[in-house]
């Protein structure tokens, strides 16, 4: 009984992911992702349902579209599976909980901007300024999202409670980045921090707190850091896009950031 709603989650992930390929190409070019519908971006033609399959139809075509036979990229299979995989983790975690739309919400925002970033270098708006507001918005309607100031144990009951532990989340993390921009700036004469970076930050606040913001923004240096070394060492690049390991900071603060937190305070 356990199994088929996690099939069913993974499976309906995977659907979800393909509609976000669409957001990840067409948001940054300015396209609508309603219509027209999906089509191969070297020759335009519209892909049949059968070719559209999530995991199978790349598999089944090579990566390469039927039409033409111009290769696809691999991101395409790689964002189905993601978020086939971070749905079911996450339905593991809260079950049929008022929760579970909440953050899967709240990742698809993060995987569109993962992508975007890795290919653009860009963090579109239309994902985090209303991700901003939807995450203030639902702490009102359901407070148990935010944890009461500054407390961590306790779960906010009231819709002022979880408005006010949103709205300080949102500008903890949207200010932190921020200076750190103005810092990194003056210290290194060049940009420092990107203002997509500090919008996606005040998003992953606004959903999930201060605490979880400052966990976020530890884990994403730590793997932005190792990272950063590797490609410096491998091609001599010195910058990269931070957005892909703030939203990788805030899944795992979002799935673990409670067991991490508590075992850390339990050390000391």
């Amino acid at each position: 009984m356990k199994i088929f709603p996690g099939v069913v989650s993974f499976v309906f992930g995977s659907m979800v992911g393909s509609f976000l390929n669409v957001c990840i190409y067409r948001l940054p070019r300015g396209e609508s992702i309603i219509s027209p519908w999906s089509h191969c971006p070297h020759c335009k033609k519209g892909i049949a349902w059968y070719n559209n399959i999530p995991f199978l139809s790349y598999l089944i075509l090579k990566g390469k579209c039927r039409n033409c036979g111009a290769k696809i990229t691999f991101r395409y299979f790689i964002v189905e599976f993601l978020t086939a995989l971070l749905f079911l983790l996450l339905f593991g975690k809260f079950g049929l909980s008022f929760n579970l739309p909440i953050y899967l919400i709240f990742t698809c925002g993060l995987i569109i901007a993962t992508f975007t970033d890795f290919e653009h270098w860009i963090i579109p708006d239309v994902v985090t300024c209303p991700g901003m507001i939807l995450g203030l918005i639902l702490s009102i309607v359901y407070p148990n999202l935010q944890r009461i100031l500054p407390h961590w144990s306790k779960m906010c009951t009231s819709p002022w409670e979880g408005l006010l532990a949103s709205l300080f989340g949102a500008i903890s993390g949207g200010a932190f980045l921020y200076l750190i921009g103005i810092v990194g700036k003056k210290a290194f004469k060049k940009e420092a921090m990107g203002g997509g970076d500090v919008k996606l930050l005040a998003m992953v606040g606004a959903f999930l707190g201060w605490q979880m913001v400052a966990l976020t923004i530890f884990l994403s240096s730590l793997f932005g850091s190792v990272v950063g070394i590797v490609i410096k060492l491998r091609k001599g690049q010195s910058y990269i896009p931070y957005g892909p390991y703030l939203a990788l900071g805030a899944i795992i603060s979002l799935l673990w950031g409670e067991r991490l937190i508590n075992w850390y305070f339990k050390g000391l």
